[in-house]
């Protein structure tokens, strides 16, 4: 009998309009799984990651000081400026193709708001189930150009043992990024590994001969490798089961 978290192998599709969409005004976001008013509970999590949010943030607005705990939490800033504080000091700004990373452990509250007060902030912040809890709260923050990533995986965060990455996670996870530019590149997985890719902004691109436009994401489980083709901005997950 299979589990919520062995289902079967394959690859299925998430269409950009399929995702729950809510309009706060100030906050335009997307999520690809439960959180917050949406719950559905055939769609909480896939493998170790729980959130995937898609938001736009107007100028000069944010989510206020609020807390969290037990959660590695990694946010890709596709455009503009995104500023974060927290009950650790830590205060910075990351821009355009930028991660922020913030393991919260033990507890920790932070604000992020949008830098910027002539343009929106678009961004995906992503959460992973830790792979160990209790832990003392840590924040990081890495610059990265387009070069890093053009045309070739950029590895952004691993917990995996043989993956080299600036960002280290407690868990057997590994989030990298891509921007594709008419050209053909794959990923191989290691057996009974869960897969999530999600097209950026601009994305005109295929994932094992499926085509995939902006908002669209690819799920995966137990599959040798995705292979794409096209062009666009892709973010990757390669995770455990839960």
């Amino acid at each position: 009998m299979r589990t919520i978290s062995e289902p079967p192998a394959g690859l299925t599709i998430q269409r950009a309009d399929q995702r729950f969409f809510a309009d706060h005004g100030w906050l335009k976001t997307y999520h690809s799984f439960s959180f917050a008013e949406y719950y559905d509970p055939a769609n909480e999590q896939w493998g170790a990651l729980r959130v995937f949010n898609d938001d736009r943030i107007a100028a000069g607005m944010g989510f206020p000081t609020h807390p969290h705990r037990d959660m590695e939490i990694l946010t890709y800033v596709f455009s503009g400026e995104l500023e974060h504080q927290d009950s650790m000091g830590n205060h910075g700004v990351v821009k355009s193709g930028g991660v922020q990373f913030m393991s919260a452990g033990t507890g920790v509250r932070h604000s992020e708001f949008n830098a910027r007060k002539d343009s929106e902030l678009h961004l995906v912040q992503m959460w992973v189930l830790p792979g160990r809890t209790g832990t003392p709260p840590t924040y990081g923050q890495m610059d990265f150009t387009q070069d890093d990533r053009l045309n070739d995986w950029l590895t952004v965060a691993s917990g995996e043992p043989n993956v080299d990455a600036p960002i280290k996670l407690t868990q057997v996870a590994t989030l990298r990024v891509m921007r594709l530019e008419n050209r053909a590149l794959r990923h191989t997985f290691q057996p009974r590994r869960f897969g999530f890719l999600f097209a950026g902004p601009g994305s005109d691109f295929s994932v094992n001969g499926e085509a995939l436009r902006p908002g669209d994401a690819v799920r995966t489980y137990d599959i040798e490798r995705l292979e794409l083709q096209g062009n666009g901005e892709v973010v990757l997950w390669d995770l455990p089961a839960a």
